[in-house]
């Protein structure tokens, strides 16, 4: 059970099938490593990534993020799990204990530096993580659409 309380918005697909629970049975396991016939050099990927995401049709922009609010430092491996995955975090510390608020920040911008992404403050213990090549964007003064 975890004590963060997190929301995913839009998550990658494809993940979680019936073999990854708890209570899989082993017919469900057999089978499920496929024997391939062994490859010479030049027909690997010269860059192979298994944490590659799938990719995207050509003009189709990704629009997916995760909101996480931390309340014990071991939530904080979820935040850099999402961040190596490409996908950026709204990283909410308001509901932690400031000890626990500084402990899990000082880790993220540790996360964030090692993978040469972003981290922009939003609010008073509200961060945005952002993978590399993100851009944020602040909209010119008065432009901010009126409801």
């Amino acid at each position: 059970m975890r004590d963060a309380d997190t929301e995913v918005v839009q998550c990658p697909s494809g993940r979680g099938d019936s073999v990854n629970r708890p209570d899989a049975t082993d017919e469900q396991w057999e089978g499920l490593a496929e024997v391939v016939p062994l490859r010479s050099g030049s027909e690997w990927p010269s860059w192979p990534d298994h944490r590659a995401l799938p990719e995207e049709e050509p003009g189709e922009e990704m629009r997916r993020f995760v909101v996480i609010r931390v309340q014990t430092f071991a939530d904080a491996r979820e935040v850099a799990e999402y961040l190596m995955a490409q996908i950026p975090v709204l990283l909410d510390l308001s509901s932690a204990d400031a000890d626990v608020a500084k402990r899990i920040l000082d880790f993220s911008s540790g996360v964030v530096f090692g993978l040469a992404s972003g981290m922009h403050r939003v609010d008073t213990n509200v961060f945005l993580l952002t993978p590399v090549g993100t851009e944020v964007a602040e909209p010119p003064a008065g432009a901010v659409p009126r409801s």
